[in-house]
């Protein structure tokens, strides 16, 4: 069994804002990486924020990573490179917790009969088995954020900007010690993130998004999982994504659908399990 790439898609939240996620795929391997927004000026790691570098450091790591039988034991070796790199190419030290780089992810590992994956925070990956339609990853829920958004006051993200006092709560958020992350702590990292196994055929299909495309189902309720399974196969990733871009326009002030910025980057990578 191998693994095919029937499309992906990568949208930056907007015009001119660096496009944070990263993804890629393997015959064999598959992940979406999901930077999450920095907190403050670049620095630590030079003239490039902490959620690119992260991103592009961990997609660049599972690229060469070797699969093993054990999945775990392959993520676990990709964050001890992550962690390596970060050491090595930092510009000083951290100076808050807040600084430190975090993402979210979800990644893949195709062995015969079996799927491997791993993830961490809200980056989901759906399995298409036919009529068959289950996410690996557990349902996504986004609604935490989007009740400390609401917290927070209507409308905030109408700016597409995050400062004051909405700026000091995601710094408080993002170092609290039980945030769930990638990070370029590898042990850190390895303590949050969850496995699962799942059984896999010939000709099943695998969605890994970036919860800025999930958001369809997960914020926006336009679709159930089996809808947007549907959309995805009838319509392509691109008239998918439109979609998204759509319904967020209809509500820049986010005051429908509170959020923190009016459209967050959002990527998709859409395969096809084939045989040998």
């Amino acid at each position: 069994m191998h693994l095919e790439t029937l499309q992906s898609i990568s949208l930056n939240g907007s015009p001119g804002r660096p496009n944070d996620d990263r993804y890629g795929a393997t015959s064999h391997l598959a992940w979406v990486i999901d930077g999450a927004t920095d907190m403050g000026a670049p620095g630590l790691l030079g003239g490039q924020g902490g959620a690119a570098w992260l991103a592009s450091a961990a997609s660049q790591v599972f690229a060469t990573a070797e699969g093993s039988g054990d999945f775990r034991s392959t993520c676990q070796g990709v964050f001890a490179q992550i962690e390596t790199r970060f050491h090595q190419q930092k510009s000083r030290d951290v100076t808050a917790a807040w600084e430190v780089p975090k993402a979210a992810f979800a990644a893949l590992q195709l062995a015969p009969g079996k799927l491997s994956v791993a993830w961490a925070a809200d980056c989901p990956i759906l399995q298409i088995s036919g009529d068959d339609i289950r996410w690996c990853t557990g349902t996504p829920n986004t609604g935490a954020e989007a009740a400390d958004a609401l917290a927070l006051g209507e409308g905030i993200g109408a700016t597409q900007g995050i400062t004051g006092a909405v700026l000091e709560d995601r710094r408080a958020h993002r170092a609290r010690p039980d945030h769930v992350a990638l990070s370029t702590n590898g042990q850190a990292s390895a303590n949050v993130t969850s496995y699962a196994d799942h059984p896999v055929s010939e000709g099943d299909e695998l969605l890994l998004m970036s919860d800025g495309f999930a958001s369809l189902v997960t914020d926006y309720k336009r679709y159930s999982a089996g809808q947007l399974a549907e959309a995805v196969r009838s319509k392509g990733l691109a008239q998918v994504a439109e979609e998204i871009r759509a319904v967020e326009a209809e509500d820049a002030a986010c005051l429908r659908f509170p959020r923190f910025k009016i459209s967050d980057d959002a990527t998709a990578l859409w395969l096809r399990v084939a045989a040998g």
